[in-house]
């Protein structure tokens, strides 16, 4: 199957939101959908995008699996972002949890090396 993944996390205040997922990823979103969606690509064909919706935020699930977890923890602990937890599963993936202000999980994973 082909296609293009665009994952949305909903989000409470919006402005606070947007700050803290450029804080962890390290740069500003990409694009504006509207005055409250923004997106970030974060390679070809796939993004993220965070939506003001006060409803169903809080409830969020995201995975994304890097090449380079190690590097990516490190630039974000020097963005201020720390995860929640560092977990290793018995076939060594690895997965640190962030949690946005509305307690979103946000986790990035890397393979065993």
């Amino acid at each position: 199957m082909e296609g293009h993944l665009f994952a949305g996390i909903a989000v409470s205040d919006f402005d606070r939101a947007v700050a803290w997922y450029e804080r962890l990823l390290g740069t500003a979103e990409t694009f504006r959908a509207h005055d409250t969606e923004y997106v970030w690509t974060l390679a070809e064909d796939r993004s993220v995008y965070v939506v003001r919706k006060p409803g169903s935020a809080g409830h969020g699930l995201l995975m994304v699996m890097l090449d380079d977890l190690d590097g990516f923890l490190a630039d974000a602990a020097e963005r201020g972002v720390e995860p929640e937890a560092v977990e290793t599963y018995a076939h060594g993936v690895r997965k640190a949890v962030y949690r946005d202000p509305d307690g979103n999980e946000v986790g990035f994973g890397g393979m065993p090396a």
